[in-house]
């Protein structure tokens, strides 16, 4: 894993793909992020950092069905391959190691 690294957005996208399983489109993926996060992302931002995980093996990428209410456009659903849960897996890690080691903070006034 030496050499790709998750930023922040990237890292949230593919928290959201995993969590929307098979329902892991650009569009759902910027509900997901304003819901849980409240973060307000512009569908070009997303479309970029799905693609650009996709280079990194992060995520797949296959096509859905065509839907009526699209105009017959199939929709490109994202997957989280086995790196990107590696990877996931060793930011969380890295993470909780930082918490570990911060001082406790005083909540008294």
């Amino acid at each position: 894993m030496k050499g790709i690294h998750l930023g922040e957005f990237e890292e949230l996208v593919l928290l959201a793909v995993a969590s929307l399983d098979e329902n892991a489109y650009a569009v759902s993926i910027q509900s997901e992020l304003l819901e849980r996060v409240g973060r307000k992302s512009n569908i070009s931002a997303v479309h970029t950092a799905l693609y650009r995980m996709e280079d990194k093996g992060l995520v797949e990428s296959s096509r859905g069905g065509a839907e009526a209410k699209r105009g017959g456009k199939n929709k490109r659903l994202f997957k989280v391959t086995n790196f990107g849960i590696n990877m996931l897996k060793e930011s969380k890690e890295k993470r909780e190691s930082f918490w570990k080691t911060l001082p406790q903070i005083s909540t008294t006034s």
